[in-house]
C-alpha cells in the first residue's frame, strides 16, 4: 500500500519517516516532492568499468543553471536527508521534470527500510537541458513492507552526505575475499 500524503505527514511526526528540511507546501497526494543541490558529479572517461572505482569530476551548479548533455550521467543528491524505520521508500521524478526529456534515476528508484541519507540521482537527459539547484526534481513516496524484515543497516550508501559514486567494484572484492576463505 501507498501511503497518502497526509499519511506521510503523519508519520514524520511520529518520528517514523526523517525528511530534513520539511516543508508542508511541498507535500502532494501521496508523495514528497525533494529538491536538486547544487552538487554533481560527471565521470571522467569513456568507457566505465564495474570492477575499478571510476574517475569522475566535481562540477558545482551556479545560479544561471548548468547544460547536461545527452550521453553523459550525472550523479545529483537531494537536499533533504530522508530516513524511514518501517516504510519502503521508492523514488520518482515529477511529471514535468520527465516532460522536459530527463530522468532521475536509470534504476535506483528504490530505497530499503531502514536506509538514511540523501539520494542519489542518476540524471540523464534525451536532450541538452538546463538545471538548476533548489528545483524540486523529484517525489519520494512510501510503501508498507508485508512480514519479517531486517532493516538495512550496514551498506555502503547508508548515512551518506553527498554525491556518492557507484561502489560496486567493493562487490568484486568482498566476492574475491569470500572465495578466498
Amino acid at each position: 500500500m501507498i501511503l497518502s500524503g497526509l499519511e506521510i505527514e503523519k508519520e514524520i511526526a511520529n518520528g517514523n519517516i526523517v525528511v530534513e528540511p520539511f516543508d508542508r507546501s511541498r507535500l502532494n497526494p501521496n508523495s514528497y516532492n525533494l529538491r536538486l543541490h547544487n552538487e554533481l558529479l560527471v565521470y571522467d572517461g569513456p568507457t566505465l568499468d564495474m570492477k575499478t572505482p571510476n574517475a569522475y569530476r566535481e562540477l558545482v551548479i551556479p545560479e544561471e543553471g548548468l547544460l547536461l548533455e545527452p550521453g553523459k550521467v550525472y550523479l545529483g543528491r537531494t537536499v533533504e536527508y530522508t530516513e524511514t524505520k518501517t516504510l519502503v521508500p521508492m523514488l520518482e521524478g515529477r511529471s514535468s521534470v520527465g516532460r522536459l526529456g530527463l530522468s532521475i534515476h536509470i534504476t535506483a528508484g528504490f530505497g530499503d527500510v531502514g536506509f538514511k541519507g540523501f539520494w542519489t540521482l542518476e540524471l540523464h537527459c534525451v536532450q541538452p537541458i538546463r538545471v538548476y539547484a533548489g528545483v524540486e526534481i523529484c517525489q519520494i513516496y512510501y510503501h508498507t513492507i508485508e512480514g519479517d524484515y531486517v532493516p538495512y543497516d550496514g551498506g555502503k550508501y547508508q548515512n551518506n552526505r553527498g554525491v556518492q559514486a557507484s561502489m560496486m567494484y567493493l562487490d568484486f572484492e568482498d566476492a574475491k575475499k569470500s572465495a578466498r576463505r
